[in-house]
């Protein structure tokens, strides 16, 4: 493929013309599951190791601030294939909000929720949450359109892998990947297998590699977990640890084989996570109130880089990034439509990054309150404009009931994550001007009604 493939594309769309099937780049895309954005070599974390994903970072374009829309998995991954925020998705959680009692005889949370995913109810509102997906564009449903054949693999929620337009996929339809979830932790092969298939054939490929690593169960191998029982100040921290350089190993596998097929250098690459995650240090669970399903840093920030050897340039962008900005950068870059009504950027261009006045988002409650109606279930806004983050509250609490009236409501936050990436100064008080305005400009995007 000639390296002034990138200009033929521009010019090709400017006349209204577009590349033949063959002549397109094929797509990786990584997605690391609750991941915190610390936790990398690159990063700065001397905590873990991530050769692989180290050496993807020194060929890529990296955003180390990077933003997700939500930090739960379910809305996140869903703002990542269709390009448009939470809001304007409509998939605010992970489940519908279907109240069940547990049947005689059922006992822990893990039968109850079994037992609730069976009920008719749940299946139905599953079956809208389907249809509400289906409503927006989704990426490899339109790089189908231009040629691609696709692969689903991990993480999925929206039913079967054909809802979102892939060709192949591993997921036949349970909640949140089924079959999918095997990929990395057990095999490789439907992934390695899709690649040399589609190079046979002579087709671009999009492959979505969302395995549940570093995501719970962490059950590492004992030869990775050895590396951390020292190294960590806990054993919860200890097993993360060795689960997300067990994830980085995956990376480098995968890779391999795109060198042994001779495609790495016909192959964009993107890397992003779903959200955050911090180990607690008094049980084997996560910090919510900092990460996972938190405004925090710890469960929306994530590097994210764009790779295309020979392509794109090594560089490392110190302008905020978001999920919905992959879906436009990728169809850009094979010469594809990109929808009008989108609400992300081409991590591409400096002069619009730069122009972007703040990157935004929100959580929720992780089960849908209302499919109809998305600020039912909403608990915070935040964005990020330059240094400085704001975070504002419902006071919805995370099972969906409203703060009661002796509680008092959390205030608007503010941090300068320049001087404190960890957020544990809060400066609103000091700052009342800063919150008023960067108030008025999260109403501009989503007034959260």
């Amino acid at each position: 493929m000639p390296r002034l493939l990138p200009l033929c594309v521009a010019v090709l769309a400017c006349l209204g013309l577009s590349l033949s099937a063959a002549d397109r780049p094929n797509i990786l895309m990584i997605v690391s599951d609750d991941h915190a954005w610390f936790d990398y070599g690159f990063m700065g974390s001397k905590a873990v190791s991530t050769p692989h994903l180290d050496k993807l970072a020194a060929e890529s374009r990296v955003f180390p601030r990077g933003y997700v829309t939500n930090s739960l998995c379910g809305p996140s991954l869903a703002s990542m294939l269709t390009g448009r925020h939470v809001h304007r998705h409509g998939l605010t959680g992970n489940d519908p909000l279907v109240p069940v009692s547990i049947p005689a005889g059922a006992k822990g949370a893990a039968k109850a929720a079994a037992a609730k995913q069976k009920n008719a109810a749940f299946l139905d509102g599953r079956a809208q949450m389907i249809k509400r997906f289906q409503e927006s564009p989704i990426l490899p449903r339109l790089l189908g359109e231009q040629g691609y054949v696709s692969l689903q693999t991990g993480k999925w929620w929206m039913g079967p892998y054909q809802t979102g337009g892939f060709t192949e996929g591993m997921t036949k339809g349970g909640r949140h990947g089924d079959e999918g979830l095997d990929i990395g932790r057990k095999t490789l092969a439907p992934l390695t297998d899709f690649i040399s298939r589609a190079k046979k054939d002579g087709k671009p490929f999009f492959a979505w590699y969302a395995p549940m690593m570093p995501h719970d169960p962490h059950t590492p191998p004992e030869r990775l977990l050895a590396k951390y029982r020292d190294k960590s100040p806990t054993p919860q921290a200890a097993k993360y640890h060795a689960m997300v350089e067990w994830f980085d190993e995956t990376i480098g596998e995968i890779r391999a084989h795109l060198e042994k097929e001779g495609l790495a250098r016909d192959t964009i690459i993107v890397y992003i996570a779903d959200n955050g995650w911090i180990p607690r240090t008094d049980k084997p669970s996560v910090d919510f109130e900092r990460s996972k399903q938190s405004p925090f840093d710890g469960g929306v920030r994530t590097p994210i880089m764009v790779s295309w050897p020979g392509r794109i340039k090594p560089a490392v962008v110190a302008e905020a990034a978001s999920a919905v900005d992959i879906m436009p950068t990728l169809l850009k870059l094979v010469g594809a439509p990109v929808p009008a009504d989108g609400d992300g950027l081409d991590l591409l261009d400096d002069a619009a990054l730069k122009a972007r006045p703040f990157v935004a988002g929100q959580n929720s409650t992780h089960d849908i309150l209302d499919l109809a109606r998305p600020a039912a279930s909403l608990r915070y806004r935040w964005l990020v404009a330059g240094d400085l983050k704001l975070i504002v509250s419902t006071g919805l609490r995370t099972g969906g009931k409203q703060q009661g009236s002796g509680d008092a409501i959390e205030p608007p936050r503010l941090f300068d994550l320049k001087a404190d990436p960890y957020e544990l100064r809060d400066l609103a008080a000091e700052r009342p001007e800063d919150v008023k305005r960067l108030t008025t400009q999260l109403d501009g995007w989503w007034t959260g009604r």
